[in-house]
């Protein structure tokens, strides 16, 4: 399998299809590249497509160290660097958006010209100016019960948490595929990876982003509220939004002819 290895050791796994400028896939949290499954073809057609596993997630290395979203953005420097890719476009699906977020705090457009967010919350916790958090983990004391929770049932809380991403069903091969694909995520890492993110707020850094920017929202998503992913395109400069009207929180999976064109055609240059 490919693979690429960070600056720290860590060895990271990634697949690539297709040719021209680059479109680098970033997953959610638990899940892997493969989640893209549905849409690697289509997008292939006209770029260069890269998935990449996240450290410890799908078939990269599970270290015992690095599981907060500034390692993992600087885990995508590396990505970038290693694979000599220039001119980008990232997307960042769930958890990897505030990758992509936290990338452009600390190193700016070093390497990327354009970015999609899809589906995520600037803030994923209840707040006195802030009602759009998460469903599940929405403060300290819910977090702890996520933790506990996926400490206890791993495997309960994957096949809980696929059928909330989704509204339309796999197939039996989709199903047995993406689970595995999650039990691959070890606990140590999901609660690790988690109690880092869900504390933070990006609300404060969007509006100063500088880059053509899509942003894809779920009307129908079972985690967020889709007024949470809305607001990014609200206060992103220039940002355009897409809402998929008939999709949850994986809304690349509920329509994804419709997400390849419209990615597709931003990446090609165009506003959607």
């Amino acid at each position: 399998m490919p693979s690429l290895t960070t600056h720290d050791g860590v060895r990271l796994h990634y697949q690539e299809q297709g040719a021209g400028r680059p479109l680098v896939l970033l997953h959610g949290w638990t899940f892997s590249g493969r989640f893209f499954d549905r849409n690697i073809d289509a997008l292939a057609e006209g770029a260069r497509v890269v998935t990449v596993d996240l450290r410890g997630h799908g078939d990269s290395d599970k270290p015992e160290h690095g599981y907060r979203v500034a390692r993992l953005a600087r885990d995508l420097l590396d990505v970038l660097q290693t694979l000599d890719l220039q001119g980008a476009t990232v997307l960042g699906w769930s958890l990897g958006c505030p990758v992509i977020w936290q990338y452009l705090e600390l190193f700016g457009r070093h390497r990327i010209d354009r970015a999609v967010f899809v589906e995520q919350t600037p803030r994923q916790y209840l707040g006195v100016d802030w009602p759009w958090y998460h469903a599940q983990c929405f403060d300290d004391a819910a977090l702890a019960a996520m933790q506990a929770q996926v400490a206890a049932d791993p495997a309960g809380q994957d096949r809980q948490q696929l059928q909330t991403i989704m509204r339309t069903q796999p197939t039996d091969a989709e199903r047995e595929l993406l689970l595995a694909e999650m039990a691959k995520c070890p606990p140590r890492v999901r609660n690790a990876v988690m109690a880092d993110h869900t504390r933070h707020d990006w609300r404060d850094l969007l509006p100063t982003l500088d880059l053509p920017t899509l942003v894809c929202v779920a009307r129908q998503d079972a985690v967020f509220d889709w007024r949470g992913p809305a607001w990014v395109g609200e206060h992103v400069p220039g940002a355009y939004t897409e809402y998929f009207e008939e999709s949850s929180h994986a809304l690349m999976f509920d329509e994804p002819e419709r997400f390849n064109r419209v990615v597709a055609g931003f990446h090609a240059g165009g506003d959607r």
